[in-house]
Protein backbone atom coordinates (compact mmCIF):
# COMPACT_ATOMS: atom_id res chain seq x y z
CA UNK A 1 0.00 0.00 0.00
CA UNK A 2 1.40 3.37 -1.02
CA UNK A 3 0.99 6.28 1.39
CA UNK A 4 1.38 9.81 0.11
CA UNK A 5 2.75 12.20 2.72
CA UNK A 6 1.84 15.85 2.23
CA UNK A 7 4.51 17.90 4.00
CA UNK A 8 3.11 21.20 5.27
CA UNK A 9 5.92 22.27 7.60
CA UNK A 10 9.71 22.38 7.84
CA UNK A 11 11.70 21.05 10.79
CA UNK A 12 14.14 23.62 12.17
CA UNK A 13 17.69 22.93 10.93
CA UNK A 14 19.06 22.11 14.39
CA UNK A 15 16.58 19.26 14.74
CA UNK A 16 16.52 18.23 11.08
CA UNK A 17 20.17 17.21 11.35
CA UNK A 18 19.15 14.46 13.76
CA UNK A 19 15.54 13.65 12.90
CA UNK A 20 15.14 14.62 9.25
CA UNK A 21 11.96 16.30 8.06
CA UNK A 22 8.42 15.53 9.24
CA UNK A 23 7.86 12.89 6.54
CA UNK A 24 11.00 11.08 7.74
CA UNK A 25 9.64 10.98 11.28
CA UNK A 26 6.31 9.58 10.09
CA UNK A 27 7.95 7.01 7.86
CA UNK A 28 9.94 5.80 10.86
CA UNK A 29 6.85 5.58 13.08
CA UNK A 30 4.74 3.82 10.42
CA UNK A 31 7.52 1.52 9.16
CA UNK A 32 6.14 -1.57 10.89
CA UNK A 33 3.07 -1.46 8.62
CA UNK A 34 5.17 -2.20 5.54
CA UNK A 35 3.85 0.80 3.60
CA UNK A 36 5.51 2.28 0.55
CA UNK A 37 5.86 6.06 0.86
CA UNK A 38 6.14 9.07 -1.38
CA UNK A 39 6.39 12.64 -0.11
CA UNK A 40 5.24 15.89 -1.67
CA UNK A 41 6.40 19.11 -0.02
CA UNK A 42 3.22 21.08 -0.57
CA UNK A 43 4.57 23.83 1.70
CA UNK A 44 7.11 24.44 -1.09
CA UNK A 45 4.53 24.18 -3.86
CA UNK A 46 5.23 20.53 -4.75
CA UNK A 47 1.89 18.76 -5.29
CA UNK A 48 0.95 15.27 -6.48
CA UNK A 49 -0.82 15.00 -9.84
CA UNK A 50 -4.01 13.94 -8.05
CA UNK A 51 -5.53 11.68 -5.37
CA UNK A 52 -4.78 8.60 -7.45
CA UNK A 53 -1.02 9.11 -6.87
CA UNK A 54 -1.31 7.14 -3.59
CA UNK A 55 -3.62 4.60 -1.98
CA UNK A 56 -3.85 6.58 1.25
CA UNK A 57 -2.76 10.00 2.44
CA UNK A 58 -1.22 11.68 5.50
CA UNK A 59 -0.92 15.42 6.16
CA UNK A 60 1.78 16.56 8.59
CA UNK A 61 1.98 19.35 11.12
CA UNK A 62 3.22 22.87 10.38
CA UNK A 63 4.08 26.14 12.07
CA UNK A 64 1.63 27.84 9.69
CA UNK A 65 -2.01 28.56 10.39
CA UNK A 66 -4.72 27.27 8.06
CA UNK A 67 -6.20 30.79 8.00
CA UNK A 68 -2.97 32.38 6.75
CA UNK A 69 -2.63 33.69 3.20
CA UNK A 70 -0.29 31.16 1.60
CA UNK A 71 -0.58 30.21 -2.08
CA UNK A 72 -0.30 26.47 -1.29
CA UNK A 73 -3.20 26.24 1.17
CA UNK A 74 -6.19 26.60 -1.23
CA UNK A 75 -4.90 23.88 -3.61
CA UNK A 76 -4.19 21.66 -0.60
CA UNK A 77 -7.79 22.09 0.54
CA UNK A 78 -9.01 21.21 -2.95
CA UNK A 79 -6.78 18.11 -2.99
CA UNK A 80 -8.26 17.08 0.37
CA UNK A 81 -11.76 17.31 -1.06
CA UNK A 82 -10.69 15.24 -4.06
CA UNK A 83 -9.09 12.56 -1.86
CA UNK A 84 -12.27 12.31 0.19
CA UNK A 85 -14.45 12.22 -2.94
CA UNK A 86 -12.42 9.29 -4.28
CA UNK A 87 -12.77 7.41 -1.00
CA UNK A 88 -9.05 7.17 -0.30
CA UNK A 89 -8.17 6.99 3.43
CA UNK A 90 -6.84 10.27 4.81
CA UNK A 91 -5.21 11.05 8.16
CA UNK A 92 -4.02 14.39 9.48
CA UNK A 93 -1.97 15.51 12.47
CA UNK A 94 -2.04 19.00 14.05
CA UNK A 95 -2.06 21.33 11.02
CA UNK A 96 -3.32 18.33 9.04
CA UNK A 97 -6.17 17.94 11.52
CA UNK A 98 -7.05 21.61 11.13
CA UNK A 99 -6.76 21.93 7.36
CA UNK A 100 -8.87 18.82 6.72
CA UNK A 101 -11.59 20.24 8.97
CA UNK A 102 -11.44 23.58 7.16
CA UNK A 103 -11.44 21.99 3.70
CA UNK A 104 -14.57 20.02 4.57
CA UNK A 105 -16.50 22.95 5.99
CA UNK A 106 -15.29 23.32 9.57
CA UNK A 107 -13.48 26.13 11.37
CA UNK A 108 -9.96 26.30 12.80
CA UNK A 109 -8.61 29.41 14.53
CA UNK A 110 -5.77 30.75 16.64
CA UNK A 111 -7.13 29.69 20.02
CA UNK A 112 -7.56 32.59 22.45
CA UNK A 113 -6.66 30.24 25.32
CA UNK A 114 -3.07 30.14 24.10
CA UNK A 115 -0.57 27.33 23.65
CA UNK A 116 -0.64 23.62 24.47
CA UNK A 117 2.89 22.23 24.69
CA UNK A 118 4.38 18.96 25.93
CA UNK A 119 2.54 15.90 27.30
CA UNK A 120 -1.23 16.44 27.32
CA UNK A 121 -4.01 14.07 28.35
CA UNK A 122 -7.18 13.69 26.29
CA UNK A 123 -10.33 11.72 26.99
CA UNK A 124 -10.95 9.33 24.09
CA UNK A 125 -14.55 8.21 23.72
CA UNK A 126 -14.92 4.65 24.97
CA UNK A 127 -11.19 4.32 25.62
CA UNK A 128 -10.42 6.62 28.51
CA UNK A 129 -7.49 9.02 28.94
CA UNK A 130 -4.54 8.98 26.54
CA UNK A 131 -1.42 11.11 26.98
CA UNK A 132 0.31 12.44 23.86
CA UNK A 133 2.75 15.21 23.00
CA UNK A 134 1.18 18.47 21.85
CA UNK A 135 2.59 21.59 20.21
CA UNK A 136 -0.05 24.00 19.00
CA UNK A 137 -1.84 27.28 19.46
CA UNK A 138 -4.41 26.78 16.69
CA UNK A 139 -7.24 24.28 16.99
CA UNK A 140 -10.53 23.20 15.42
CA UNK A 141 -13.43 25.04 17.05
CA UNK A 142 -16.26 23.89 14.77
CA UNK A 143 -16.00 20.44 13.14
CA UNK A 144 -17.50 19.90 9.69
CA UNK A 145 -20.94 18.37 9.36
CA UNK A 146 -20.73 14.61 9.79
CA UNK A 147 -17.46 14.64 11.74
CA UNK A 148 -17.50 12.85 15.10
CA UNK A 149 -15.39 14.14 17.99
CA UNK A 150 -13.53 11.16 19.48
CA UNK A 151 -11.18 12.94 21.90
CA UNK A 152 -11.23 16.13 23.93
CA UNK A 153 -9.73 17.90 26.91
CA UNK A 154 -10.63 20.96 28.92
CA UNK A 155 -8.26 22.94 26.70
CA UNK A 156 -8.98 21.30 23.33
CA UNK A 157 -12.62 20.39 22.70
CA UNK A 158 -12.07 18.64 19.34
CA UNK A 159 -8.73 16.87 19.73
CA UNK A 160 -9.59 13.94 17.43
CA UNK A 161 -12.15 13.82 14.64
CA UNK A 162 -13.47 10.83 12.75
CA UNK A 163 -15.05 11.31 9.34
CA UNK A 164 -16.57 7.83 9.07
CA UNK A 165 -15.08 5.86 6.21
CA UNK A 166 -13.21 8.93 4.94
CA UNK A 167 -10.68 10.48 7.33
CA UNK A 168 -9.28 10.41 10.85
CA UNK A 169 -7.44 13.38 12.33
CA UNK A 170 -5.82 14.28 15.63
CA UNK A 171 -4.58 17.55 17.11
CA UNK A 172 -1.64 16.24 19.19
CA UNK A 173 1.55 14.63 17.86
CA UNK A 174 1.92 10.88 18.45
CA UNK A 175 4.99 11.02 16.19
CA UNK A 176 6.87 13.29 18.66
CA UNK A 177 9.04 11.64 21.31
CA UNK A 178 10.57 13.27 24.40
CA UNK A 179 13.87 14.18 22.75
CA UNK A 180 12.27 15.82 19.72
CA UNK A 181 9.78 17.76 21.84
CA UNK A 182 12.52 18.91 24.18
CA UNK A 183 14.39 20.12 21.11
CA UNK A 184 11.33 22.16 20.12
CA UNK A 185 11.21 23.66 23.61
CA UNK A 186 14.81 24.80 23.21
CA UNK A 187 14.90 25.80 19.54
CA UNK A 188 11.38 27.02 18.74
CA UNK A 189 9.79 27.82 22.06
CA UNK A 190 11.68 30.84 23.44
CA UNK A 191 10.10 34.11 22.37
CA UNK A 192 7.13 32.29 20.82
CA UNK A 193 5.59 30.20 23.60
CA UNK A 194 5.13 31.85 27.02
CA UNK A 195 7.94 31.03 29.45
CA UNK A 196 5.54 29.61 32.03
CA UNK A 197 4.12 27.19 29.46
CA UNK A 198 7.60 26.07 28.41
CA UNK A 199 8.66 25.61 32.02
CA UNK A 200 5.61 23.49 32.85
CA UNK A 201 6.15 21.36 29.74
CA UNK A 202 9.71 20.64 30.82
CA UNK A 203 8.55 19.73 34.33
CA UNK A 204 6.18 17.04 33.01
CA UNK A 205 8.23 15.99 29.98
CA UNK A 206 8.90 12.46 31.26
CA UNK A 207 5.18 11.63 31.66
CA UNK A 208 4.49 8.17 30.15
CA UNK A 209 2.93 8.48 26.70
CA UNK A 210 0.29 6.51 24.80
CA UNK A 211 1.72 7.56 21.44
CA UNK A 212 2.34 4.04 20.14
CA UNK A 213 -1.35 3.21 20.51
CA UNK A 214 -2.34 6.30 18.53
CA UNK A 215 0.19 5.50 15.81
CA UNK A 216 -1.46 2.08 15.56
CA UNK A 217 -4.79 3.87 15.10
CA UNK A 218 -3.36 5.83 12.15
CA UNK A 219 -2.02 2.64 10.58
CA UNK A 220 -5.32 0.82 11.04
CA UNK A 221 -7.31 3.67 9.54
CA UNK A 222 -5.03 3.89 6.50
CA UNK A 223 -5.39 0.16 5.97
CA UNK A 224 -9.10 -0.25 6.68
CA UNK A 225 -10.72 3.22 6.64
CA UNK A 226 -11.94 2.63 10.17
CA UNK A 227 -10.48 2.58 13.67
CA UNK A 228 -9.84 -0.59 15.70
CA UNK A 229 -13.04 -1.79 17.31
CA UNK A 230 -15.23 0.72 15.48
CA UNK A 231 -17.51 0.12 12.52
CA UNK A 232 -16.81 2.29 9.50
Amino acid sequence: MKIGILQTGIVVPELAETYGQYPDIFMDRLAKAGFEFQTWSVVNGDFPPGPEAADGWLITGSRHGVYEDHAWIPPLEELIRQIVAQGRPLVGICFGHQVIARALGGTAVKFPGGWSVGPQTYDFVGRGPKTVMAWHQDQVTEPPEGAVTLASSDFCKHAALLYPGRAYTIQPHPEFDVAFTRGLLEKRGPGVVPEETLRHAEEVMETPLDSAELIDDLIHFLQHKQLPGRAA
